[in-house]
């Protein structure tokens, strides 16, 4: 079973598939680990999420981290987990949904905005921080927070980040990015999402050559 850093450091991207719905879980999720992807999550404001994580982790569970995002309770959590979910995603920190995901050995990446909810959430047990929303902030306040969090807190920003900032967001200690709608938009077909995450990686390449 591949591990949270094993995933980041194979490629430090999360394919966010928000809007999918389950006749296209497959073709996508193809799409996406053929071109490197290992850490997917369908949000559950999708139509049917648990389904199509279930597709997921049926199909690519021994070797990439399947998901939910948009997880707002415990409850859902543990849905996620039925579904053989493995990873939980939040736009926010929630120590229930922390501990929750934490007590079903499950990886946990809280949204986060502050140093005060960056800490507070690995206190709690957090095993990634999703900085949330990207577009908000500047690779400055990455470099600032980085500097303060212990080396080993892993940091994913999301949110307004892709191929022309990601290697600004690396250089200044991110450990990887969260790819919504720049990488799937509901009815996207499978081959424009593999041309997207092809585009995608070869940025994720040319920004670790520049660092």
């Amino acid at each position: 079973m591949t591990t949270l850093d094993a995933a980041l450091d194979r490629l430090p991207l999360l394919a966010i598939l928000r809007g999918i719905t389950p006749p296209e879980a497959l073709p996508v999720g193809k799409a996406l680990v053929d071109a490197g992807f290992s850490i997917l999550e369908a949000p559950l404001n999708s139509p049917e999420p648990y389904d199509t994580i279930r597709q997921l982790a049926d199909a690519h569970g021994e070797t990439c981290l399947i998901g939910a995002g948009t997880v707002l309770t415990p409850e859902q959590v543990q849905r996620t987990a039925d579904a053989g979910g493995r990873i939980v995603v939040s736009p926010n920190f929630n120590a229930e949904v922390v501990r929750a995901t934490k007590r079903l050995g499950m990886v946990s990446c809280p949204g986060v905005f502050t140093p005060s909810e960056a800490f507070a959430a690995l206190d709690a047990g957090a095993d990634c921080l999703k900085i949330f929303p990207g577009d908000a902030i500047t690779p400055k306040f990455i470099k600032a927070i980085r500097a303060v969090l212990p080396a080993s807190a892993r940091i994913v920003v999301t949110g307004g980040v892709g191929a022309a900032n990601l290697a600004e967001f690396m250089a200044a200690g991110a450990d990887g990015a969260g790819i919504g709608s720049a990488l799937y938009k509901p009815g996207r077909p499978a081959a424009e999402v593999g041309v997207v995450a092809a585009q995608l990686v070869a940025a994720v390449h040319a920004a670790r050559e520049a660092a």
